[in-house]
């Protein structure tokens, strides 16, 4: 039996974080190429994101993320281009 470490651990989690990353970018693109807007494929894709999060985790966990995304936003976490 081969123990994992917690490195090990971290790294196949941004991997599979990263590779999932991939396909919504994937599928964000090819939303556009049908013609869907960007912002409504994006609200869209958020509202499926948390409701699978409700799914595993429940509404007060949920909530707790939602509560803490406005500081992430300000703080450039999800900002693609550079900033100002």
């Amino acid at each position: 039996m081969t123990l994992l470490t917690s490195s090990a651990i971290d790294d196949a989690r941004r991997e599979q974080h990263r590779a999932a990353l991939d396909y919504v970018t994937e599928a964000f693109a090819e939303a556009i190429l049908a013609g869907i807007e960007s912002d409504s494929f994006a609200q869209a894709a958020l509202e499926a994101a948390l409701q699978e999060f409700v799914a595993a985790y429940g509404e007060e966990r949920a909530a707790c993320l939602a509560e803490a995304l406005p500081a992430r936003i300000r703080a450039g976490e999800f900002t693609l281009t550079a900033r100002h």
